[in-house]
């Protein structure tokens, strides 16, 4: 079971027609005792940082994701769910992410070219810097993914294992040991979204 954890923030019943289309069992739940139980969990995210990470730690949820992450279980966030697993972001102001990947969230126009809109909204092909991480067991490199955002992933290289290009090189995906994340929304990004979704559920190891 993968349970996709409800503090208020994301796209959760999207998520859940994703992995019900891939014919994985998934459950939207603020449980603790559910998140402990599953097999796998799945955080999501929307909107502004500073307002995402009191949710979650309003929630009490925070601590379990955590503990459940350091034990060993498969975690992935998306978006604002991703960014969340960072050490700390600046958007209006500086908040403490989970620290469960080292890096920072920062602005995206601080890094590209200022004639480009922001936010970056579209689909874009991901250039996979690992290749053999598993996520990307069903996925090709020049796939395209849909993103919406203006915040990315800073001093991260290290886990970085997929990059957008959009005036400069941008986090797209994220993998420490069994913990990912994916800037884009693979509910929204058709067939390759689904098979990184899928990718995630058959994922059983700690190491590429």
């Amino acid at each position: 079971m993968i349970a996709i954890v409800d503090y208020g923030v994301g796209n959760l019943f999207s998520l859940k027609s994703s992995f019900a289309a891939i014919g994985a069992d998934a459950v939207v739940t603020g449980d603790p005792a559910v998140l402990h139980r599953a097999e796998r969990i799945l955080l999501p995210g929307v909107g502004a940082f500073g307002d995402a990470a009191k949710k979650l730690r309003e929630s009490g949820l925070d601590a379990v994701v955590i503990d459940e992450a350091r034990a060993g279980k498969p975690l992935l966030g998306i978006c604002v769910g991703m960014q969340l697993l960072f050490e700390r972001d600046f958007e209006y102001g500086e908040h403490q992410g989970l620290g469960l990947i080292p890096g920072d969230v920062r602005h995206i126009g601080e890094r590209i070219p200022a004639a480009l809109k922001i936010p970056h909204i579209g689909w874009n092909a991901l250039h996979l810097t690992d290749a053999a991480c598993p996520l990307f067991r069903y996925t090709r490199e020049g796939d395209c993914v849909y993103f919406v955002h203006s915040y990315a992933g800073v001093n991260c290289e290290a886990n970085t294992v997929a990059t957008v290009e959009y005036g400069a090189a941008l986090t797209a995906a994220v993998r420490r040991e069994n913990i990912f994340g994916t800037q884009f929304h693979p509910e929204k990004s058709g067939r390759v979204g689904l098979n990184i979704l899928r990718a995630f559920t058959e994922w059983e190891g700690t190491t590429c």
